[in-house]
């Protein structure tokens, strides 16, 4: 989707504002054994490797209209995945400059490399999990976008929301520090935007319920999502519906639901 830049700004220098988008996502599902619990948590693992989640994390740089520089991986034991990946808004050949030595050899000068290294930044880290007693198991990965220049992470916030098929999602997005115009005048955002809702598919706005809670005034705005419809069969793994009892099946929902509400609401909700 389209960020609405404002009119078109002569900059002194380079833009320094910093735009974070922070992508908090739950996939929550029922697991009546501990062997299924245990087959989920290798579901998961397998599903959202590092491998998988560096190709997800290239796509979103592609997406933002940003260059790779560098990507680490890691994959965990027993179980969790991390990807960074280092980008810029420039394109390499202005990232590198052509030193005078006599070797002749293209290296980076320090300070251009830090400047896009500690503001340009994708990071994912997952943490699949399960309750030991209730059979509730939750798969939890945090997205960081973080972008230094006119590029926007609000461009790839569909794309996160398709490739990790959220049962609840809380996004945060905030623009920090300033940049400056030829007179040296200060603009602390640089796009129109009044909430996140507003880059969010109108097929995906159909399947949530969405809440804001924004800080306007320092461009600060927090999103929830948590799906609108409960279909059983979508939250059981390793036992299908037509094995449980009506009083299971009861029992379930209202665990699911439950767990559901209190990752949504942020709280923990005591029992009628």
């Amino acid at each position: 989707m389209e960020i609405r830049q404002l009119k078109e700004l002569k900059l002194y220098g380079f833009n320094n504002l910093t735009k974070t988008l922070s992508f908090n996502m739950y996939d929550i599902c029922y697991a009546k054994s501990p062997e299924h619990r245990q087959e989920y948590i290798q579901y998961i693992d397998e599903e959202y490797n590092s491998e998988r989640l560096a190709r997800i994390l290239t796509e979103v740089s592609n997406i933002i209209g940003a260059h790779v520089l560098n990507i680490a991986k890691q994959d965990y034991d027993p179980q969790g995945a991390s990807v960074t990946m280092l980008v810029s808004e420039e394109q390499e050949d202005t990232i590198f400059k052509k030193t005078t030595s006599s070797t002749d050899i293209n290296e980076p000068f320090p300070s251009d490399v830090v400047a896009h290294l500690d503001k340009s930044h994708i990071t994912v880290h997952t943490y699949p999990e399960s309750h030991p007693n209730k059979g509730i198991s939750t798969f939890r990965a945090d997205i960081d976008v973080s972008t230094c220049g006119k590029i926007s992470p609000l461009t790839a916030l569909n794309y996160l929301l398709t490739n990790f098929s959220s049962d609840i999602a809380v996004i945060d997005y905030r623009i920090r520090g300033f940049t400056r115009d030829l007179e040296g005048r200060k603009f602390f955002i640089d796009h129109k935007i009044n909430s996140i809702q507003n880059y969010v598919a109108k097929e995906k706005k159909e399947l949530y319920q969405m809440i804001d809670v924004n800080v306007y005034q320092e461009n600060i705005f927090h999103t929830k999502l948590i799906l609108k419809d409960f279909n059983l069969d979508n939250y059981l793994f390793g036992t299908a519906k037509k094995e449980l009892s009506p009083n299971e099946k009861k029992r379930i929902k209202q665990r699911l639901t439950k767990e559901m509400a209190e990752i949504f609401h942020g709280r923990n909700i005591p029992r009628v």
